[in-house]
Formats: structure tokens, sequence, C-alpha cells
């Protein structure tokens, strides 16, 4: 911890030169009951003044508050100056750089976005603002609509209420093609963070006052949502099976993408939709989930009781930003949630049978290898990435990518990152196709299951306050992995900090036993969490051995997840 003076010093310092009343109020009360002698208001603003955001898996992301470590308007000013640096850098002078500029309907999001604008407009660009809190797949569909140098969403997708983040795209003259309007990775991100001067004086930042074009929204010509909706369309045929005879539940989860999945489907021909009242319009609050993310259980609770009281066909739940897609289905009577490998699975099928040859499928390291085996059997090539999609979208010839935590890309050529629109409309298609051939999606997954074995998937998360926890036990992985894992002993541990032939660095640790299981362990890149996941493969020799096949591997998978438990756990 610093001394107490230097980091009322710094507190003093940061208050003096907060714009925004809010956090100014926030930090002066803390500097108060810190000077008094306050130990818990010390321990707070040395956690506060502890360092320096940084890009992570998905951006900046952090709680809101006063301070270098939380987002608040003065860390937003200086890191759109330091990107605006970067940019300016890059154009030399020889072109004006465009940016794109979206968010979300969270705390501040809208605050943060309009300094942005009005930092880059001073900085000399040009700059185009979203008309109202829109997902985040419409500003990156926008990036590359607009040929832009950069695309800034403010957003903290799926986050507790108390956060936001900045995500930062790049495109245009900036980006090779594979990565125009994907997310920034290295060295981009280093280069940009080297610019960001976290001692800068917020009033030495140029910023106008207005300036920035808006967009146009609904109800003008050019609305841009109405733009992207029609761009997404052709993901799937003009005429489909039977569609408006599919009964689909739709979930916003409080958050920006009710109203742009409704139309989607709409627009598709799917007219018996049913919205979950309750979370269909945008609440920074995020009142009826713990957290706003579908992974969470009991997120989707009141999707699966509305599926139940209208007899629906399938359940699509996006997170706020709706650039993931959750799904569920009705499974011999019981209606479960499909896990985020199984709709990839479901979506890397059907596209492997339709993309043009030569198209590439892609997946995480940390999502099932169901899709290699996808590939392989309709002979196209398969890459694994690092986790996030800043890496799947920057996959040469990517034709689908997918991560199991909700993420897929089912159109790169327009979107390159994670859609939970597009992929939410694909995902209805297929339903729709299927009830009309008499069959369904859990049919269609048994149907993979017995060609490719039966693949179960899992996940172990540890969520800590003390970060410094999560360390530590990366540190005993390393050093002292355990022995055995389901009843087999561990053939190979791989430590994927240092990189290999296909991957860059990372902090992950790659566990395999003898019998097949892996399980990766890595701290997650967008919450305080330890995630461990986990996967076995037990074949199926003729279909009627797969309720058998599948009991062994659920028995198999749980026996793992319950000793990974005792071992991340024992002390």
């Amino acid at each position: 911890m610093k001394e107490i003076k230097q980091l009322l010093a710094q507190a003093v310092n940061w208050a003096e030169q907060d714009p925004d009343q809010a956090t100014q109020d926030e930090l002066g009360a803390l500097i108060i009951r810190a000077q008094e002698g306050d130990e818990a208001a010390v321990t707070d603003l040395d956690d506060r003044f502890s360092g320096v955001l940084e890009f992570g898996t998905a951006g900046l992301r952090a709680e809101l508050g006063a301070g270098p470590m939380r987002m608040n308007r003065m860390v937003v000013l200086r890191t759109a100056r330091g990107i605006a640096r970067f940019l300016s850098a890059e154009a030399n002078g020889k072109y004006q750089p465009r940016v794109v500029i979206g968010y979300d309907a969270r705390y501040n999001s809208d605050v943060f976005a309009r300094d942005s604008a009005a930092v880059f407009h001073a900085a000399g660009f040009e700059v185009l603002l979203m008309p109202a809190a829109l997902p985040t797949p419409v500003l990156a569909w926008a990036v590359r609509r607009f040929e832009a140098e950069a695309g800034i969403m403010v957003t903290a997708s799926h986050n507790p209420p108390k956060d936001n983040g900045y995500k930062v795209y790049v495109g245009g003259r900036v980006a090779q093609e594979t990565g125009r309007g994907a997310q920034i990775v290295s060295p981009i991100d280093a280069m940009i963070s080297v610019l960001i001067d976290p001692d800068e004086h917020i009033d030495s930042i140029p910023r106008s006052v207005t300036g920035w074009s808006v967009l146009p929204g609904a109800g003008e010509a050019g609305d841009v949502e109405a733009e992207y909706l029609a761009a997404i369309h052709p993901v799937v045929a003009e005429q489909g099976a039977d569609r408006e005879k599919l009964r689909v539940v739709v979930s916003a989860m409080h958050g920006v993408g009710g109203h742009t999945m409704k139309q989607a489907l709409l627009d598709a021909g799917f007219s018996d939709i049913h919205m979950v009242a309750e979370q269909e319009e945008p609440d920074p609050d995020f009142p009826t989930v713990k957290f706003p993310n579908p992974e969470e259980p009991g997120a989707i609770d009141l999707s699966l009781t509305l599926a139940r009281a209208v007899g629906a066909d399938l359940v699509i739940a996006n997170d706020p930003d709706a650039d993931r897609c959750a799904a569920a289905i009705n499974d011999n009577g019981e209606w479960r949630m499909l896990r985020g490998d199984e709709v990839g699975w479901l979506l890397g099928d059907l596209l492997s049978r339709t993309l043009p040859e030569g198209k590439v499928l892609a997946n995480s390291i940390v999502s099932s290898r169901m899709l290699a085996a996808i590939a392989k059997d309709a002979g196209r090539q398969h890459e694994e990435t690092l986790t996030g999609f800043k890496w799947i979208s920057r996959v040469e010839n990517l034709g689908f990518g997918y991560e199991e935590a909700l993420g897929y890309c089912v159109a790169p050529e327009l979107v390159r990152d994670k859609d939970g629109i597009s992929a939410g409309l694909m995902l209805a298609d297929l339903a729709a196709t299927l009830k009309a051939e008499g069959s369904s999606i859990a049919r269609r997954l048994d149907v993979l299951a017995v060609k490719h074995g039966v693949h179960v998937t899992d996940q172990l998360s540890l969520r800590f306050t003390d970060l410094a926890k999560i360390a530590a036990l990366m540190d005993k992985v390393r050093t002292d992995p355990p022995v055995h894992l389901g009843g087999s002993a561990i053939s190979e541990v791989t430590d994927l900090s240092q990189g290999s032939e296909n991957l860059p660095a990372t902090d992950a640790i790659v566990l395999h036993t003898f019998s097949g299981d892996r399980v990766i362990i890595r701290p997650s890149g967008t919450e305080p969490k330890l995630k461990c996941y986990l996967e076995t493969i037990e074949p199926v020799g003729e279909p009627s051995e797969l309720p058998n096949s599948r009991r062994i591997a659920n028995e198999q998978i749980a026996w793992i997840k319950e000793q990974l438990s005792e071992y991340l756990n024992a002390e």
C-alpha cells in the first residue's frame, strides 16, 4: 500500500480536475474519511489509485467511480486522447481519420460517448455518433460500412450494473483486411497505451462542444439500425421453411437488443414472437437478474417461464449489448438452456455445408473440440485462437467463428465480431427448418453426437474480490498441477504463457489426460474470476448407444469438476 500522504495527494489532484460532479463528490467524501483515519476509506483509495486500466479481452472494463482504476470521464477523456494521437500519427496528414462511436444504455454510456466525440472532433477527426443506445454489433458493422479508421463502443456487455467499459475497433487504412472492423490486438493496444498519458491535465485536452455528426435514427432516411438489419438479412434465405409457424420467445436482458432482435426476426418472416416484457426495455439497474449474463443461473428463468406458458419452440436471449446469443429448447418435455458450444456446433455444422469453398471454421481454445471434427468431415480447414473475438475475427478466410461464451460470428464480411442478432436469426431459421421437417434442434444435436462422439463441456468459475488469489492459483497449477482427473492420469501440462507455434502467449494452462479429457484454466479477461473449461468425449457406436454414452460422459465431466474444485479450493 502507498503512503497515506502520497495517496491523499493523488486523490486530491484527481478530484480537482474531475469534470463530473458526482465522482468528484464521491472522491471528496473518501478523502475526508481517509484523513480522519478510516481504514476502509484508505483501502478503497489505494485500490482506485493502484495503477491504470489496461486493455483486456474486451477493451477497458471496470466499476464506475473516481480514480484511474475505475471507469469515469477522466479515464475516458485521456483514453480518447491517446487513441486520437495514435490514429493521427498513422494518418500523418495524408487523410482525415474517421471514427464511429456507439454506446449502450448503462449508466454514463451516453456521457462517455459524447466526451469521446468531443475529443476526436477537436483532434480533427470526422466523427459519426450513433443516434441512440444500440447493440454493439451495429457499431462493429458501422466501422466497416463507413470505412472508419476506428470504432468506439461504450459498453460493459454482461457485467454487473455498477460497471462500464470501452471497446476499440480498428478499420479503414489502419487495419489489414482480415482485421478491418475487429477489436484491437497487440501491438496496436500497446501502441495506444503508450500514448495515453495518465497524468495529463484534463483541462489541457482539447474538446469540441459541437460539430460532430449524429447518424440517422429511427424514422429518418438512412436509419443506421435499419441499414444494419438490411445488411444481415441475407444470412438466411429470402424464403424460409414455415417461419411463421415457429413460436419464439425473446429476451433483451434489460439491454439494447430487444427492438433489433425482434425486427430482424420480423423482417425474415417470423411472426409468432413473444417478448419477455419484464426485460424488454433498457434498464441499467438490470432489476430482474443478479447478473445480466445469460450464462448465470436464473438469468433466463423469466424466458423459460414465458416459453412454457405460450408453448414456444425456441428461446433467444441476448446479453445487454446484444453481441452474445443464448438459446433454450424443449428437450424431451424439459426446457433447458443450450450450452454455448452446442449453439456453436449447430451453426458451424449448418455453415460447413453452405459456405463457399475455402472458408475456414474457427473457435477459441477454450471452446469444444467438436467444431474441428465437423470441419474435418466437411473437408474444411479449422483453426483455434486465443480467447476473445479480437483473435477469432482475424482468422484468414474466416467463414464462421465462435467461442463457448455465447459468441458467434456468422457473417464476418459484415461484422468482424460476435453478433447476437445475426446468430439468433440464423438459429431461429434452423429451428424453423427442422420443425418443418418433423425434427428439432435436440434431434440435430443427437445426430452430431452419433457422428462425432458425445462432447460434454462444463465450466467451473471461482469469483474473487482479491485478484492476488487468482494469480496465486495460476502459480499453483503451474508448479503443482493435479496428478489425476476423472480416473485418468494427467498426460500433458501446457503452459500457454510462453506462447506456441500457432498461438501468442496468454495466461492459460491446458491439462490433458490419457483418456482424452481436457481442462483449460485461465483468469477471466472481463470479470474477477478464475475460469476452468472442461471437456470429455465419449464415442458412440450405434444410435441406440447414445443415451448410455451421454450418461457416461455426464458422469465423467461431473467427476472431473468435483476433483478440480477440491484441488483449487485446497489450502
